[in-house]
């Protein structure tokens, strides 16, 4: 919110709901209704589902004047390493464009051309599995509440919302799932048990995929006049719910380095882009992890054991309001 609003595009966010952005979200511990501790110095934020929030920007962007090219096919990149790099991409009509550039961002994703523009050498994969997977649902069926999670014996589970009439269902699954394995009807069912408790409405089910956690950083995170910024340079759990916060900070460093570049004849700050991003990230990798590990680690002991799960138990336990009535850890 801080920096939407400071590059007054804050409006993208108006209309959706604003104050603490936890308190709408319930916390189910074997179907137990707890609720997250607020602390004296978290900030006001607001629940937009992301897809909302793209849209919405790029109906600013394009109000305000930007120029923005749908359908572009075939991108390539060239000449990163001078001070003139080039794009170049087929329009749907079969035609070729180039565009010359001071710098290129390249925000296009963890599969997008950006990143395979840097030479192999510079290059620095980390990863880290987490060993199981989420199977992700996309129905047609709205959340009330906007979010929820739940911790259970048979893995963790959430609903959270995608807008006014449709909702995502995550469900944890090993790593060998299929989709075929998960017809509509276990997935509503597990859903179910889970919560512990019926889920209402259940809508039709219109996308389902198994997804494996896990997180990955490239660095450095640049190279001559290309940066990449967001999926294209990291991913993040999405236990996190990190992944668009991080995307934005990127852009945010990014863009303040080019005006101070072009404004002050000043490169600092692009030239520091790639570490002052890095640091950032492996900042919120480390908070990723560790809530990842105690959300599901809390759950089903057939991961990682029962000792494990007594310790994310203990942990969890720091970041909830106490329990209205004694609960077991069992």
């Amino acid at each position: 919110m801080r920096v939407l609003n400071e590059w007054g595009v804050g409006e993208a966010v108006e209309g959706h709901s604003h104050g603490d952005s936890d308190s709408g979200m319930p916390l189910l511990i074997d179907g137990e209704k707890r609720q997250w501790k607020r602390g004296e110095d978290d900030v006001d934020g607001a629940f937009c589902p992301q897809q909302v929030l793209v849209r919405n920007l790029i109906r600013v962007f394009l109000r305000d004047g930007g120029d923005l090219r749908f359908e572009a096919r075939d991108l390539s990149l060239h000449d990163i390493g001078t001070e003139q790099p080039l794009v170049r991409y087929r329009e749907a009509d079969g035609s070729t464009r180039t565009v010359t550039c001071d710098f290129v961002a390249g925000a296009d994703g963890y599969r997008g051309v950006s990143r395979t523009a840097i030479p192999e050498d510079v290059l620095t994969c980390f990863t880290h599995e987490f060993g199981y997977a989420w199977l992700t649902v996309l129905t047609e069926a709205p959340a009330d509440p906007l979010a929820v999670l739940a911790v259970h014996a048979r893995g963790f589970a959430a609903q959270i919302t995608r807008g006014p009439h449709a909702s995502r269902l995550y469900l944890q699954c090993p790593l060998t799932d299929t989709v075929e394995q998960w017809p509509d009807e276990r997935v509503w069912t597990e859903l179910e048990a889970r919560f512990g408790t019926p889920v209402d409405p259940q809508g039709p089910i219109t996308n389902k995929q198994v997804v494996p956690l896990r997180g990955v950083v490239f660095s450095p995170m640049g190279f001559g006049r290309l940066y990449l910024l967001g999926d294209a340079a990291h991913l993040i759990s999405p236990m996190s719910a990190q992944g668009m916060s991080l995307a934005l900070h990127d852009a945010d460093v990014l863009a303040r380095g080019v005006v101070q570049h072009v404004e002050k004849n000043d490169s600092s700050l692009l030239d520091g882009y790639s570490d002052t991003c890095l640091n950032h990230t492996w900042e919120r990798q480390a908070s990723a992890v560790w809530m990842t590990q105690t959300m599901h680690d809390s759950g089903d002991p057939g991961y990682e054991g029962e000792f494990r799960k007594q310790i994310a138990r203990k942990n969890l336990e720091t970041m909830l309001e106490p329990s209205a009535a004694p609960h077991s850890t069992s």
